[in-house]
């Protein structure tokens, strides 16, 4: 598949997603508009961006910013947004290294959390049932969880957990006291925008070319300078 035609799949199946965002449809299957690539290193290089498209990266971003809105409007001002840090449960998965971390590594990190975050988002649909910020937190999560899939190697190392070991991580987030309940559902949501962004960022990184040690550029310099001069002496 050229780099083309991979970019107009995507953008086809990028555009139903919005359009099923915008019309509240739920994303119950697996998205069969995005295209199933291999995991050649041209085509690692061409699809960068392996959480998501600017459109939608912008939309995930969005979310994120109604959530801060609907928590300040919820608690009418009166706890700060920042205080969910003090409510950051234990059991978050890893982020992926900044550096001493293979490409797949980071990927199966990545995926391997987000397909926990989809467990601890069942906590926040027992304080929020009805959240439209919820279902789509839900629907990115998943989305990101499928593309990062397609770029693995080994895909189908990444665990879900059991219903024994979801129904203990449930139980151990449940409290008597409604405001910690709700206090600990909002912040696994910002935990989950954390997550996503620093995952972005460090993949960023690694797509990103490596520079030339300064050294190695200035004896190519010196090199060609050498014999653009040796050239002109030969004509003499």
């Amino acid at each position: 598949m050229t780099s083309e035609t991979y970019v107009r799949i995507l953008a086809v199946g990028l555009l139903a997603f919005l359009v099923l965002r915008a019309a509240g449809a739920p994303l119950t299957e697996t998205p069969s508009v995005f295209p199933s690539t291999g995991t050649s290193s041209e085509e690692e290089t061409e699809s960068s961006e392996l959480l998501s498209s600017s459109d939608v990266w912008t939309s995930f971003l969005d979310t994120a910013k109604d959530h801060q809105k609907s928590f300040e409007d919820e608690f009418q001002n009166n706890v700060q947004f920042h205080l969910l840090e003090d409510y950051k449960i234990s059991q978050l998965p890893a982020n992926c290294p900044t550096s001493n971390f293979s490409k797949e590594a980071c990927l199966h990190r990545l995926a391997q959390g987000l397909s926990f975050y989809t467990s601890l988002l069942k906590q926040v649909e027992k304080e929020y049932p009805n959240s439209r910020i919820l279902s789509e937190a839900k629907r990115y999560t998943e989305l990101f969880l499928w593309n990062i899939k397609q770029k693995m190697k080994k895909a189908d190392e990444v665990t879900s957990l059991s219903s024994s070991q979801e129904k203990s991580l449930l139980e151990s987030l449940d409290n008597a006291d409604a405001f910690q309940r709700k206090m600990t559902a909002h912040s696994i949501l910002r935990q989950l925008n954390v997550f996503v962004v620093d995952g972005k960022r460090a993949l960023s990184r690694r797509n990103r070319p490596r520079r030339r040690p300064a050294k190695d550029q200035h004896i190519e310099v010196v090199t060609s300078a050498t014999k653009a001069v040796s050239g002109k002496l030969g004509k003499a």
